[in-house]
């Protein structure tokens, strides 16, 4: 694991394991078993918590703060693949393969990670297998998007992707308001554009009255409609 410092919290533990869905069916007891074999690090504003070359050795979750997941290109140009926050875990690797890691884990602000060795992990899945099936879930989901950029990257051109991103996001809630998970230079870096092209969309986008921007991270999506044909 990277540097960080060593905790040995048991109560933060468990609070962590108790966040993670894939653990959330256990019972209270088993919770704190699962806490038991896991070890807590703390990570300051951007710590790197794991790099591409290292062995996949852990499952990760972000008890406290936000991470950064990303690639890099042999050029150096970074490619985001998703802003993980409390509850959401990382490294899933570990528990099938003994792969290499080919991935960076950046801390975003100050973090909390509890991580398990695959050794712990895989003898608890033999224990437990209905972990390994929710644990299979999320990995299908995430193939399942990272399908979906590829094609957006691939197929669109920048307005197609923003407008993508934007109605998905507005989707997930129960309103026009969005407040972005990420800064506007992850985002760009999300969607395979500029921050300098993503602001010069967006600032479009509401010249053209399709969205508000309520703050640095607010937006509010004014003509649904419109915003759809762009996106189709």
């Amino acid at each position: 694991m990277s540097t960080g410092s060593l905790k040995n919290n048991d109560k933060a533990k468990k609070l962590c394991i108790s966040l993670v869905p894939i653990f959330n069916h256990l019972n209270h007891e088993e919770q704190v078993e699962v806490a038991s074999t896991s070890m807590s690090q703390s990570y300051d504003k951007k710590d790197l918590i794991f790099q591409a070359g290292n062995p996949s050795e852990y499952l990760y979750i972000v008890h406290k703060g936000k991470v950064r997941n990303y690639n890099l290109s042999e050029s150096g140009k970074e490619q985001l693949i998703r802003i993980l926050e409390p509850g959401d875990f990382m490294g899933e690797l570990a528990v099938f393969t003994d792969e290499w890691l080919t991935s960076f884990a950046e801390a975003i602000e100050p973090t909390e990670i509890c991580a398990i060795h695959q050794s712990n992990l895989q003898q608890l899945l033999q224990e437990k297998p209905a972990i390994a099936f929710k644990i299979l879930a999320e990995s299908s989901k995430r193939l399942k998007d990272a399908e979906k950029t590829i094609e957006r990257l691939s197929s669109q051109d920048v307005e197609k992707r923003l407008s993508s991103y934007l109605l998905e996001e507005a989707e997930k809630g129960t309103s026009s308001q969005i407040t972005l998970p990420m800064s506007k230079k992850d985002l760009a870096s999300y969607l395979g554009t500029t921050q300098e092209t993503l602001s010069r969309r967006l600032a479009g986008f509401a010249d053209k009255g399709l969205v508000r921007q309520t703050g640095q991270r607010k937006i509010n999506i004014t003509d649904w409609e419109a915003l759809r044909n762009i996106a189709e």
